[in-house]
């Protein structure tokens, strides 16, 4: 079978969409720091959009250490199939990427891309800890991969050392900034960057950190699609329906969002145009994404687990507890969150509701059970904090809650691996669990990293996790159903 390229795309079924524009053409607009399986199937998507409208929106991908992207998209002419999955599957080549840089040796190369002016966007999804930032959100001046910016600032190795050092070569040159867009999921990710940047410009050139303050816009986002990794069933059913193989095919619902602050320093394609939010409230749309989806998300992982589910589809599929989710975001979170200006709050929960029963999606429920004691306070302690302000029952919310408790007890009891930041110490005191609620709930509730004092100390919060606690019991199908249809 051909493998994907320039030349072999006429060879492709119908059931492969082509590219709507001349990609020879296509200028390299953008830079991208983190061009994984989300890039492929977000903002890359977009940039196909943009180009398809005209314009040089193309994009030069880096990879600042794995050159597993470069290696199998290089091949490739940079090209790619993404399979947007629903009842049935639609495919569609991707050509936005048209240059891939990996590692250090590559490194020379991608500081021309970021100094060039005709670069005016940087994106990146490089996960939380890409960006070397402390727990207060400042830049780790201590973090080994900082510590060597510091000392060698136009040779470096971080996401942050790179974006100051391309913002020096233009300040130098007098041409414009580029506006760098943080994608991944930090609060007031723009906000962080910012201070990021410009706190390790300061450690060289108090003036270049005074520019980049000045004029550098650093807009802060919202993005979500559901993208499943690729795997070896993705690569057959992509090479059996399009009739060319692809090394590195990407899946994802056909659902997607950016939302971006309408904050730049240099132009920008016409996103509006090709589906991109422009707000000055991204914060709206990040509140919602957390409490609706995201709290909903971790609610069925860990009451679908306990159940025996393996997919939130299949968990969909079982009528009390997609009946129990319907009402706790429609009785217990929607009343919590305040959207944007026009932005339709129900119809958005309506949609997510869909978006998770969607059959073509085969998103694990152990991959969104991975870090509980990391997500839930920011997926769910929110809402109980402003429930418990105004007055109202907490027992639905209590229950994702305590089947996250069990959760980790089923974990110890099994002996299987527990994902999570506090491992160790959750699975140490699962093993002195007793049938006691109120012994157990207490054990849980002493992890201050996990429970704030406003929570930990609230006698009504914590009268509801022991009775939901009791009544999950041991976690069969019938006490969970039971517990469902009870709160």
């Amino acid at each position: 079978m051909p493998r994907l390229s320039t030349a072999t795309l006429d060879l492709a079924t119908p059931a492969l969409e082509r590219l709507r524009y001349d990609r020879e053409k296509a200028g390299i607009g953008v830079v991208h720091f983190g061009p994984g399986a989300f890039h492929r199937a977000h903002q890359a998507f977009y940039m196909d959009e943009a180009l398809a409208l005209g314009g040089d929106w193309a994009i030069c991908a880096a990879a600042l250490r794995s050159t597993d992207v470069r290696d199998a998209l290089t091949p490739q002419d940079n090209l790619y199939i993404l399979a947007e999955l629903e009842r049935t599957t639609r495919y569609r080549t991707i050509g936005a990427i048209k240059q891939t840089l990996a590692g250090a040796g590559d490194r020379p190369a991608l500081l021309n891309r970021l100094a060039d002016p005709a670069t005016r966007i940087v994106t990146m999804t490089v996960t939380e800890k890409g960006y070397c930032l402390k727990g207060d959100g400042t830049l780790d001046f201590d973090h080994p991969d900082i510590v060597r910016d510091v000392a060698a600032p136009q040779n470096p190795v971080s996401l942050i050392g790179h974006l100051v050092e391309g913002l020096r070569r233009r300040f130098a040159a007098g041409t414009l900034p580029f506006t760098p867009i943080a994608c991944d999921n930090l609060v007031d990710n723009g906000v962080k960057l910012g201070r990021a940047v410009a706190a390790l410009a300061a450690r060289q050139d108090a003036a270049l950190a005074r520019w980049i303050e000045q004029e550098v816009a650093f807009p802060c986002t919202m993005v979500d699609s559901i993208t499943p990794a690729t795997d070896d069933a993705l690569r057959q059913r992509v090479a059996a329906e399009t009739g060319l193989e692809d090394a590195w095919p990407i899946q994802r619902e056909r659902f997607t969002q950016w939302v971006i602050e309408d904050k730049f320093c240099n132009e920008r394609p016409d996103f509006a145009a090709i589906g991109v939010t422009l707000t000055q409230d991204v914060g709206a749309f990040d509140r919602a994404k957390l409490r609706i989806l995201n709290g909903p998300h971790s609610t069925l992982a860990y009451l679908g687990s306990l159940i025996g589910h393996e997919t939130v589809a299949d968990a969909m599929g079982d009528a009390v507890l997609a009946g129990f989710l319907r009402r706790l975001i429609m009785e217990d979170i929607l009343p919590t969150v305040k959207g944007a200006a026009g932005f339709d709050l129900n119809r958005y929960a309506e949609d997510i509701l869909a978006r998770f029963g969607n059959p073509g999606i085969r998103h694990l429920l152990s991959q969104i059970a991975w870090d509980g004691s990391a997500k839930l306070p920011f997926r769910l302690f929110g809402t109980v904090t402003d429930r418990l302000a105004a007055g109202a029952p907490v027992d639905r919310l209590a229950l994702p809650v305590a089947a996250w408790m069990h959760f980790i007890r089923r974990k110890a009891q099994d002996g299987t691996k527990l994902t999570d930041p506090l491992a160790d110490a959750l699975l140490t005191a699962a093993g002195h669990l007793s049938s006691d609620a109120t012994r157990d709930v207490a054990l849980f509730l002493a992890f201050e990293q996990v429970f704030p004092p406003a929570l930990r100390d609230n006698d009504v919060f914590r009268a509801a996790l022991i009775r939901a606690y009791q009544l999950l019991g041991q976690g069969s199908k019938e006490q969970v159903h039971h517990a469902l249809q009870t709160i």
